[in-house]
This record gives C-alpha cells, structure tokens and sequence, in this order.
C-alpha cells in the first residue's frame, strides 16, 4: 500500500447521508483512493431486499445497523482509512442538529427528498462545507454540486495554446531568434532550425512591414502560411512543416484571455487579512499584469517536441525556463508583499505554490454555484423552455421534473409511485397532475410531458438498482475528488443520467454568480474557437 502522503490529505474528512447502493459506491470511491476519515450516518436496518443492491452487506448484516455494516466493509478496502458510523435517519440531524454537519470537509447527500436537500444547502453554506447530492431512482438519477465558491488552479482543460508567445517574445527571445539566420545554405542547419525560432522571425518580419499588425483575415493566415512554404529548400524539411501547422499560434490574441480578466477584475481580488491564499494570488498577478508582464501572465515555461538540432533545442529551452524563473520571482516578491501589507506572515504561502500559480495563471478556473432553492424555485425560464422542447434534452429535462414530482407524491401520498402494484395506474394519473402543477409552479404553463416516462418513473417504484447507482456514485465521487484535490473544473450544472436511452447530459438551470460561471466553458470558448478560427 501506497504511503499516506501520496494520496489525499490526510486531513480530509468526509461524511455520507444514506448508505443504500449509491451511496455506498460513491464512497467506496474514495475510500480506495485513500481519503482521511469517512462518518457514514443512517438510521435504517440491513433488510433482505438490501442483499440485492448493495454490495456492502450479506447475509450475516440482515438486521443489523445499516451504517454499521457499510463502515465495516468498508473499513476493510482500506485499513488506512479512519471510519466510523452514526446510526440515525441523516432528516432527523438535518432537522435537530446542524452543526454536526460543521466538522467536515465535504458532504456527499443521497437518496434525499427535496425538502431536506434544500435545508441541509443552507446548512453547508453557512459552514463552508463543500456539498455534493446524488440520487438513483429506477433506471435514471441526478447529481448536483452546490459550494459558494471553488477555485482551481491546475483545471488541467483537454485543448490549450501552447505558452510561446511567438506574436509577443520577450527581449530574449526576440534577440536569440535574430541571432539565426534562416537563410543558411547548409541544408542540415536548414532543416534543423527549430519552429519557433522561423515562427518569431517571420511574424517580426510581417509587423514590420504592415505596420506592426499580424495576421488576421483568412487571406492574410494564408498568405502568410505561403510566406513559410517559399522558405524551404527541400521537401522533407519536417520543421518547416511544423511550423506552418502551427502558425495559427501566431495569429492567437495577444495578451490576457477573458477568463483571466474575469477574475483579475473581481472583487474578491481586492484582498485582506481573511482572503484565500488563491485570491491573494490573484492580486499579485493583477499587478504582474499591469507591470512587469506587460498584459501578459507569468510565462509556463515549457516547451514541446519539435525539429531541432539538439544545441539550438537546449538553448532554447533555457531562454524559456530563464523567463519563467525570472517571472516567478517578481511573482513571489508580489505575493510577499501584499501579505506583509494585510498582516499575514510573508512566507505563509510556499514558493511551491506560487510557482504552481505562476505555471498555470493562464487557465485558473473559479466556480461558484448558487444556492439550491434558487434552482428549484426560480431557474432560468428560457433554459428551461429550451430543454423540455429541444429533442436531445427533452428526456432529461422530463426526468430532471419528474425526480421532483415524486418526492412531492411522497409527500401527499407517504410512500412513492408505484412502490405497490395494485396502484400503479392511478398513480401515473396522481404523478402526471402533480408534474404538470410543478411545471407551472416553475413558469412552463401548457408544457407537456412524454406519458411513457411518466410510467417508467412509477414502474420503478423508487427502486435503487445497483448498476444505475454505481454508475450515479461513480460520477459524484468523481467529482467529490475534483473538490477534493482541487485539480480539474466540477460540473456546473445537475447532471441528469437517462438509462433507458443510455444519455448523460448536464443541465443549466440557475443562474451563477457574477464573475462566476463555469470558467472552463469560458476558457475553452476563448481558446478552441481562437485555435479553430485561425487555423483557416
């Protein structure tokens, strides 16, 4: 077994509400992986039926602690992991004690009605308790993160620009760039003269005789690429074609992207003795910004693979290294000094973070989800329009109505549609009255919904199915780790799964705070259509 200090912070501790099949696999998740502490709390007895979903009891738990059973077996995937249970209904904490929620790191909700979830969203808000709920029902299910703000660093996006800065080099790079002539006659040194070098001079080359404008229309990204194409003396000069396939760097924006001026500009970039130290180093690269990077970040520092001879390639790679060495000092002199001025201790924030911030200031994420009950009593009415009519979300949008519509059967009818036979019929009567009352409760008056699912939701009698709840627990724990470890961007919407047409899609339904949609999509807007456009 791996050491504790290579998985997560020993420090993390974890609670989970419900331990039926998806709870149960959403924690068994994370206790593999090597969480800190995990408290599992319910009030239910191991039933019979429970043998055939849930994976974490067997025969010998058949009337015994739920909570208990589940912690046990648990316990045994990973011994490094503290547990520990509490056996009672997690409604009856959420009512009567919810400061117990306080002590942890995260709480992961599942199987609650909506009125406990919207409570327990308040509770963890106010302790500053990251939330995740997740639920199965039948063949379909949901999840839905909810925490006042997360901020990541390392958001890792599939699809980002290369930091060259091959429009806008720095001294030294400019300097090394004209010191090599691309007009040699030794075809070896020719052919061996790194892209980026060609790139830099033949973009100088062309603001320097269109008034210091680069490429922008289609014509001149053509032009411009016939430009490198005239160069090459032969036609296995693989670094000539490397740098025509990227010469769309070239035409990339200048300077700093939305996302980063999003964030620059909010207001919790105006910091004090109480800001996170990822806010206190945002207001170090604002200045940055403004000064010394010249509306550019802090440059990465890395390089790819290209053809090169070895020498121009090490020495090209030190030019980069020096400047984001150099970057990250004036970094680091910033960070220390907006710490010194709120009071804080200078070195409270390690040169390992700061570097890390420095290494991935072009792609900081901030997320901030808003509360619960807004989603469920004002969300986005034309999004929600959109999504009932729209054939590809339609089915999702009618599951997302009916997961509400039977927790409100439950609560007129003290028991779910379906869960007895003889009833089934006039229960899809009773579910399909009290969906089209939720729909207009929420604005969508005259909408209507597909029969067929409105009797899959009662013929699943709220069963909890093991392989919709592993697959609903695996997605939460996925996310729960992205939380966690603060790598990669959560998802900013409620994930709805549709078993019966094998769909996963995410919903928009609430309005996110300013300065705080999901960043990635800004991030990955501003840079994939920059890198589609101006590869034309």
């Amino acid at each position: 077994m791996a050491e504790p200090k290579t998985k997560y912070d020993r420090q993390l501790s974890i609670c989970l509400l419900n331990c039926g099949p998806t709870g149960s696999e959403t924690l068994k998740n994370l206790v593999l992986g090597g969480v800190g502490s995990i408290t599992v709390v319910d009030g239910s007895r191991v039933e019979v039926g429970d043998l055939g979903n849930n994976f974490m009891v067997d025969d010998s738990s058949i009337g015994q602690s739920k909570a208990k059973c589940v912690c046990a077996f648990l316990q045994e995937l990973n011994d490094a992991v503290k547990a520990k249970f509490i056996e009672e209904f997690p409604e009856a904490l959420i009512e009567t004690n919810p400061s117990f929620f306080s002590q942890f790191t995260l709480v992961v909700a599942t199987q609650l009605a909506e009125d406990s979830m919207v409570k327990l969203d308040r509770i963890c808000r106010e302790a500053n308790v990251m939330l995740i709920f997740a639920r199965s029902y039948g063949l379909t299910g949901f999840v839905r993160i909810s925490v006042k703000e997360h901020t990541v660093v390392e958001s890792k996006p599939d699809h980002f620009l290369d930091d060259l800065r091959l429009n806008n080099p720095w001294p030294e790079l400019r300097e090394f760039a004209e010191s090599i002539d691309l007009h040699v006659s030794d075809p070896v040194v020719h052919k061996h003269t790194p892209y980026v070098v060609i790139l830099v001079k033949m973009a100088d080359e062309w603001a320097k005789s269109r008034g210091g404008r680069l490429p922008s229309t289609r014509e001149e990204k053509k032009e411009f690429k016939e430009l490198l194409k005239a160069k090459m003396i032969a036609i296995d000069e693989d670094n000539y074609k490397e740098a025509i396939d990227a010469s769309f760097k070239v035409f990339a924006p200048r300077g700093i992207s939305p996302n980063v001026q999003q964030i620059i500009n909010d207001n919790r970039a105006e910091v004090d003795s109480t800001s996170l130290d990822f806010w206190i180093m945002v207001a170090a690269l604002k200045e940055f910004i403004a000064n010394e990077g010249g509306r550019e970040v802090p440059l990465e520092g890395s390089m790819p693979d290209m053809t090169s001879s070895t020498e121009l390639y090490v020495n090209l790679q030190k030019i980069y290294q020096a400047k984001a060495e150099a970057d990250f000092h004036v970094m680091d002199q910033r960070v220390k000094s907006i710490l010194k001025k709120i009071g804080r201790d200078p070195d409270s924030i390690t040169k390992t973070c700061i570097k890390n911030f420095c290494k991935n200031a072009r792609k900081l994420t901030v997320c901030r989800y808003r509360i619960l009950e807004d989603e469920f009593n004002s969300p986005l009415l034309p999004e929600l329009q959109k999504y009932l009519t729209d054939e590809d979300y339609s089915s999702a949008m009618v599951f997302y109505i009916l997961l509400r519509a039977v927790d409100r059967f439950a609560s007129n009818y003290n028991r779910f549609p379906g869960q007895f036979d003889g009833e089934i019929d006039d229960d899809i009567s009773r579910l399909k009255t009290i969906a089209v009352g939720l729909l207009s409760d929420l604005g969508c008056n005259g909408s209507t919904l597909t029969e067929d699912l409105i009797k899959e939701m009662c013929r699943f009698g709220a069963a909890e199915l093991h392989a919709v709840a592993a697959f609903v627990g695996g997605i939460a724990s996925q996310e729960m780790i992205k939380l966690i470890t603060k790598q990669f961007v959560p998802m900013s919407g409620t994930f709805i799964f549709n078993g019966i047409d094998h769909k996963s899609q995410l919903l928009q339904l609430y309005c996110l705070s300013p300065h705080a949609t999901s960043s990635m999509i800004a991030v990955k807007k501003y840079y994939s259509t920059t890198t589609k456009e101006n590869q034309d």
